[in-house]
């Protein structure tokens, strides 16, 4: 490898600061590559470490025999400085990028950092400037970044998306791809396709209208837009009400990272909750193509086809989440576990419904049948008259993401069961106030949470039972071992087999990330951000109190 050079102090009154150099192993990281990015398991290349989302790492060095023996190899601590943009709450949500020894992993407030992946050396540092004043939903996040052609890139919360050099942390280009006074934002991962960086909006909460956005990687122009909402006129706006402007401040927004296969030519993402999100008189219809998940072809931006998982949702329950990629019998599947509390597996190539089950633990709000058939039970349809369901309206998962092993053929999925009590009040829309049409009271002493297990048709083969919520996103490994950690601070592995518990380490503050493992010089390492904070009274109110924190582990098996 490269020389690494030492990283000099942060100079803070500098808001794009930026210290030392990286190698420049990001050069070469080319769409064939990333096509590719599992037959290089020493890297984690993409945001869920490979196209299809499967979150599965083909490194084996820690295993069930060995994994009692796993501690801490380094520890990198940055922590908060000075004011924040929005709210104050903020999380250590990102998933880290790992390219040859050096780590690119963003931070909450325009923080992104390099930093050696063998012992936690800072190399470079970049501060991205972002006006306290906006309009945030839930809380003051960022979920990871993307690496290709010497470029880092990052999206930010005044829904800039920056491309930063890979060696120095300076900045190549910066793009805008939302208006911040209307209350739009950004914190999902950009993922690179071909010569494109694609990335989704946020901001449904405040009354806009979502799309994925397509930028040249090379130079930051804007090739295509995709509208998740429908204008009068085109496929889908009959879902929405032929007068006036509901579609126009519809939601759908894509926060979430999507996932992408080569053949079929499509980028698979998921999109957010309608607005306002609990009052639907104001948007009769089902609102398509919110709460869905939609195939977008990656050359034009446009939708093939969409599946609606929660028609004409009354209880916030964004399909943002992941979609992960598999094969079951020669037919190319998705599997999407959704807010609902239902997984949806479809045809990948068309959007058929295969099949649907449920995942979450205590479902009141409504039912699925196994045709797809929604019918709601319990929703907020009266002004003032309180009501309530589980899952609340975090979900039965949140944005946090599963995970599948080809090697077991099973999913791993982080449950939460959280109520809540809704009740419906009408709010007129004024651009960049929260626009959600309801007072919303989440249950702060009832809650649980479960790691669960299943196979590819749909049958439980093993769970385990948290105090709490389970809030963070699950890595699987070809050691057959299963990590996720807890909002109270431990981070756990299990037998990805059978569930039994066979390590667990308390990092010292609350889990809401997604861990990443690689490897350096043949020693395996399992990467962890950890501070607790974001939309906490959503979905683990129980632990409003619990310590923020900042942390980055890294975990590896002692050496000798």
């Amino acid at each position: 490898m490269t020389e690494y050079v030492e990283a000099r102090p942060v100079n803070f009154s500098e808001l794009s600061a930026v210290v030392g150099r990286a190698p420049a192993v990001a050069e070469n990281v080319t769409y064939e590559r990333l096509l590719d990015a599992r037959s290089e398991p020493h890297n984690w290349l993409t945001y869920y470490g490979a196209y299809n989302g499967q979150r599965y790492s083909p490194l084996d060095q820690i295993n069930t025999e060995n994994v009692r023996r796993l501690a801490p190899a380094w520890v990198f601590q940055f922590g908060a400085a000075g004011l924040h943009a929005g709210p104050s709450t903020y999380a250590f949500e990102a998933a880290p990028i790992v390219v040859d020894g050096v780590m690119y992993v963003s931070g909450w407030d325009g923080w992104v950092w390099a930093i050696d992946a063998r012992n936690g050396q800072n190399l470079w540092v970049y501060k991205h400037a972002i006006p306290f004043d906006t309009s945030l939903c839930c809380g003051n996040v960022n979920r990871g970044v993307a690496v290709a052609k010497g470029k880092v890139f990052v999206v930010t919360l005044n829904a800039h998306l920056i491309a930063l050099d890979a060696v120095t942390g300076k900045c190549v280009w910066d793009s805008t791809y939302g208006d911040v006074r209307a209350g739009e934002s950004a914190t999902l991962a950009p993922l690179v396709v071909k010569n494109l960086v694609i990335v989704g909006s946020s901001g449904g909460e405040f009354g806009v209208r979502g799309h994925l956005d397509a930028f040249d990687v090379d130079s930051g122009e804007h090739v295509w837009r995709c509208y998740t909402v429908p204008k009068p006129g085109e496929p889908g706006s009959e879902t929405w009400p032929a007068d006036g402007e509901a579609w126009a401040r519809g939601g759908g927004n894509c926060w979430v990272t999507g996932t992408f296969d080569p053949e079929t030519n499509l980028l698979y993402w998921g999109t957010g909750n309608p607005g306002p999100d609990f009052d639907g008189e104001v948007r009769q219809g089902d609102n398509l193509y919110t709460d869905s998940v939609i195939a977008v072809d990656v050359d034009s931006g446009r939708i093939r086809w969409h599946y609606q998982c929660t028609p004409h949702d009354l209880w916030d329950y964004d399909s943002t989440m992941e979609c992960v990629l598999f094969e079951q019998d020669g037919r190319k599947l998705l599997a999407h576990f959704d807010k609902n509390g239902y997984c949806f597996v479809l045809d990948r190539t068309n959007g058929d419904l295969v099949r649907v089950f449920p995942f979450g633990e205590r479902i009141t709000w409504g039912e699925i049948t196994p045709d797809g058939a929604v019918t709601p039970k319990v929703y907020p349809d009266k002004e003032g008259e309180p009501v309530h369901f589980w899952p609340g309206p975090a979900g039965a998962k949140e944005w946090t993401h599963a995970a599948y092993s080809p090697k077991t053929e099973l999913f791993y999925v982080p449950v939460q069961d959280v109520g809540a009590e809704v009740t419906r009040r009408r709010r007129q829309f004024k651009e960049s106030i929260p626009y959600w049409g309801a007072s919303v009271t989440v249950d702060a002493e009832d809650m649980r949470g479960f790691l669960k297990a299943f196979d590819v048709s749909g049958n439980e083969a093993w769970r385990w039972a948290s105090r709490w919520p389970l809030s963070a996103s699950v890595l699987a490994t070809a050691g057959d071992l299963t990590f996720v950690g807890e909002p109270s601070g431990e981070f756990n592995a299990f037998h990805a087999r059978t569930g039994e518990p066979l390590w667990r380490f308390q990092t010292g503050s609350g889990h809401h990330s997604s861990p990443t493992t690689y490897s350096v010089d043949g020693r395996q390492y399992v990467a962890v951000p950890v501070g607790w904070g974001a939309w906490v009274e959503g979905f683990a109110p129980g632990m409003l109190g619990g310590q923020h924190g900042d942390a980055l582990f890294a975990f590896a098996l002692p050496e000798g």
